[in-house]
């Protein structure tokens, strides 16, 4: 990435700061579209403020893009999404504008880029018969988020097939988690409730998910950025192994050393609940040379660690 000028759009989020970081130490010339110029908003980058390029732009609005045009970038990492599973059924139409509408308008404005990777999510599987969840399947998805990213993987593939576009690759990671991710996702949930001592209320945990740390998946997105030629269809980003909520649960119990009651089975699952879910990560293995390094245990043991040191911080901000 030496030299590259290398756009990250939702740099100031989980996965895109971890690469955004990673792209500085490789020593490309990076830009990050944000949608407040304002350091503030952006905690995740401020210790690289001045490193990188900051373009105001919202995606949906393709007149505020003229500065990725400007900064004609040479590889796009297309992170930039409305993301939260559940709030998308209340916010049908800014997900739809975000994750649909955004992506086409910065395809259409990144039309000579060497590189796009379009981060798509293994949402867009939903409710399958069989697992391993394998990149043949008809997707089936389940929520609006889900609906919306794979629109995007639907655009990315007409741009393959009619334009001859040998640019786009798309990605599927899975679950992803380590420092910095957002609280209200379920591994930081568990780990700050079980630092505090809080009681852990969970559903049966019968329900298997696969967890990957998230540097494992900035060095694919890494990999499939140096790939060399033409790819067709998606590939799973994930490390192959299923785990059940409940044993997760007890796993980070166990790890935080908490006194933490744990109440598995007092709530309710979901009646959308897809019941096991992890992913064939041969695609990845065979054609970008990618495998997940990090285990479980040491990926949590990192993350926790980290939390623990941030946990005063998040604390102090709670109370104004």
């Amino acid at each position: 990435m030496k030299q590259k000028r290398v756009l990250v759009t939702g740099g100031s989020g989980f996965i895109g700061s971890h690469l955004l970081h990673r792209l500085l130490k490789e020593g490309a010339e990076v830009a990050v579209t944000v949608r407040y110029g304002n350091i503030m908003k952006n905690e995740r980058l401020r210790d690289c403020w001045d490193s990188i390029q900051i373009i105001e732009a919202d995606l949906r609005n393709r007149g505020a893009l003229q500065g990725v045009r400007e900064f004609a970038p040479e590889i796009v990492f297309h992170l930039a999404a409305y993301n939260h599973v559940g709030q998308s059924f209340v916010q049908v139409e800014e997900c739809f504008d975000v994750n649909a509408k955004g992506t086409a308008n910065l395809l259409d404005f990144c039309t000579d880029a060497e590189r796009f990777i379009y981060m798509s999510t293994s949402e867009v599987y939903g409710h399958q018969k069989e697992v391993p969840f394998v990149e043949t399947m008809t997707p089936e998805p389940i929520s609006p988020y889900a609906i919306t990213k794979y629109a995007g993987e639907l655009y990315c593939r007409m741009k393959q097939r009619l334009e001859g576009d040998q640019s786009i690759i798309i990605l599927r990671p899975f679950n992803t988690y380590g420092p910095y991710q957002s609280t209200k996702a379920v591994i930081p949930e568990l780990i700050i409730n079980c630092l505090l001592g809080k009681t852990i209320r969970t559903t049966e945990g019968e329900q298997t998910r696969e967890f990957n740390y998230v540097g494992d998946i900035v060095e694919a997105l890494i990999k499939a950025a140096r790939y060399e030629g033409r790819m067709e269809g998606a590939i799973n980003i994930a490390a192959g192994e299923e785990v059940a909520i409940r044993d997760l649960v007890k796993k980070i119990a166990e790890l935080t050393s908490t006194s933490s009651k744990l109440e598995i089975g007092a709530l309710p699952y979901r009646p959308t609940e897809i019941w096991r879910m992890y992913a064939d990560n041969m695609r990845a293995k065979e054609i970008l040379d990618w495998r997940p390094y990090m285990s479980l245990d040491e990926g949590l043991k990192l993350t926790i660690e980290w939390f623990r040191q941030y946990l005063p911080r998040l604390q102090a901000e709670a109370r104004y």
